[in-house]
């Protein structure tokens, strides 16, 4: 198969911080390596070997592109915008917190391209099935549904069968298993994520969606990490991308 029918979203795994906002923020790059998902796309980004990737170079600390538009600061501190990183450190320094101008443009210039490229990436008749990218942390942090549980190295999401049919997600399960050479636990469905904002609104409508969450541990731990200097190992990345390649061609010869 020369290319896969497949979309890839990518919508956490940036690290610039953006040019409108660059004055005022009072993080250092660990904080906000540990606000994203980190290496997502040097992991998941296959390029011309997919139909389409549609990625991001904003960090989701700035510019949270899996969230309602409309779900903003002061209401929700961890919206679309966002006033505290996921470790409830303070993003702006005090007296340069956004105004709704700011936040306007920052949605303007970041989210509204990202969404026009997914819903463009929907409709495009040669994709077969889409894939919301991330990763998570291998136990459940304070503001997790599942706090202080180990976490399996993958879960995937389908808004329990809202976004793609059951047998769907299922089959791509093994084939995570398989290219991974996983154990049947070590990939789960719904637990502990169903899937966000972007596989919610996009699932089903008309394509499958599934999100997948890759465990942090296959990566960002020793010796393949060094957090001090946030050094990772390419040949880690490498490897795991040629896995995850490898699990979607395997999907696509089982159909």
């Amino acid at each position: 198969m020369d290319t896969l029918p497949v979309l890839l979203s990518i919508p956490h795994g940036g690290m610039g911080v953006p040019a409108e906002v660059k004055d005022r923020v009072c993080l250092d790059p660990l904080d906000i390596h540990d606000d994203i998902d980190p290496f997502v796309r040097e992991i998941y980004d296959l390029g011309q070997k997919v139909a389409a990737v549609v990625a991001t170079h904003i960090p989701r600390t700035f510019v949270d592109l899996n969230r309602a538009r409309d779900d903003r600061p002061p209401r929700n501190p961890d919206g679309v915008v966002k006033t505290l990183t996921c470790v409830g450190k303070k993003i702006y320094a005090r007296g340069q917190e956004l105004d709704a101008a700011l936040i306007d443009t920052l949605l303007e210039r970041y989210y509204a391209p990202y969404h026009q490229r997914l819903r463009a990436a929907v409709h495009n008749s040669t994709i077969k099935l889409a894939l919301d990218c991330h990763s998570m942390q291998a136990v459940g942090p304070q503001i997790s549904p599942d706090v202080g549980q180990p976490r399996p190295l993958f879960c995937l999401g389908n808004a329990r069968g809202q976004a793609c049919p059951p047998e769907t997600a299922r089959r791509l399960a093994d084939c995570l298993r398989r290219a991974f050479e996983l154990q049947e636990h070590e990939v789960t469905l719904n637990q502990p994520f169903s899937g966000g904002y972007i596989t919610r609104t996009y699932g089903g409508r008309p394509l499958p969606w599934i999100q997948v969450e890759m465990n942090r541990s296959l990566y960002l731990a020793a010796p393949w990490f060094e957090r001090e200097t946030l050094a990772m190992d390419s040949k880690r990345l490498s490897e795991l991308k040629r896995r995850f390649e490898r699990a979607l061609t395997l999907f696509f010869e089982s159909a």
